[in-house]
């Protein structure tokens, strides 16, 4: 593996060790990950029999499986001999664990984690697909349509009518009764940024790219990018510019990032890929 230690010299593990319960191959890995992923997201261990320590997760990862009451599913994959899968992955060390829903990269780690870190990794997990997929609290086929909420209802013929601070304030008092309502925190996002996007000079990417230091036109030039169906141009601007930047107007960056990945769906695969760009250029 690229960037891995050389694992030559460890000992093999015995063969009360050797991990097969949730095996899974080249061979099926369409039918044990990606179609299983349609129903609950399927946590995919990388791992390496010369490495004890990802083993031992692996094992971790087992055990926590018989407690999670089917909301999730395990896949371990032996990575030296399905490279074609870890390379799929990216994986630049062992282990790797990367959870997969709807057919996409969800989010993943490196490393062995202590299990509180990785209890609290799973729960996110599941909490983020929950509602979405059969198996984690989405609605069964042919179950009956819940009626529309009429406060959401209200907003959106707002927006019909053009009244975009009275949607506005109609999402925000939704989240004045429910703080934790994902679908109102969503549209407001949305809302906001589209608020934002129609005020934006017709030459910002050029002015942006005559001073890269300016991290105000930076963001003005993101936000046009991203509105003009380019979310690659303006991910990419934002992770140049934290590169060149530090402390406070590195964190000012930072957040205006991670603020433009919540407009898309966390399993989108541009976001996904997007984030391993932050990690490489934070760390």
């Amino acid at each position: 593996m690229s960037g891995a230690v050389d694992l030559s010299a460890l000992k093999q593990p015995a063969a009360g060790d050797v991990l097969s319960g949730h095996a899974v191959t080249e061979a099926d890995f369409e039918a044990k990950v990606l179609r299983r992923s349609l129903e609950v997201p399927v946590v995919v261990a990388l791992y390496s029999q010369r490495s004890p320590g990802s083993v031992e997760l692996v094992k971790l990862l087992e055990k926590l499986l018989g407690e999670s009451d089917g909301t999730w599913d395990l896949a371990t994959v032996e990575a030296e001999p399905n490279m074609r899968i870890a390379q799929a992955f990216g994986v630049q060390g062992i282990p790797t664990v990367v959870a997969v829903a709807a057919g996409q990269p969800l989010a993943d780690f490196q490393g062995a984690q202590p299990e509180a870190q990785v209890r609290q990794w799973l729960a996110a997990v599941v909490d983020a697909v929950r509602g979405r997929l059969p198996g984690v609290g989405g609605e069964a086929e042919g179950a009956a349509e819940q009626p529309a909420d009429p406060r959401f209802v209200a907003a959106e013929e707002a927006i019909e009518r053009g009244d975009i601070a009275g949607a506005e304030a109609a999402y925000e008092r939704i989240l004045a009764e429910e703080p934790a309502n994902q679908d109102a925190k969503a549209a407001l996002r949305q809302l906001r940024f589209y608020t934002r996007a129609q005020n934006l000079p017709a030459d910002a990417v050029a002015r942006a790219d005559a001073d890269p230091t300016d991290i105000e036109a930076a963001f003005a030039a993101a936000d046009l990018e991203l509105f003009n169906q380019q979310p690659d141009a303006a991910f990419d601007r934002l992770i140049a510019l934290i590169k060149r930047t530090a402390g406070d107007d590195r964190n000012r960056v930072r957040t205006r990032l991670v603020e433009l990945f919540e407009l898309f769906d966390t399993a989108d695969p541009i976001v996904v890929a997007a984030r391993r760009r932050l990690a490489t250029a934070l760390y």
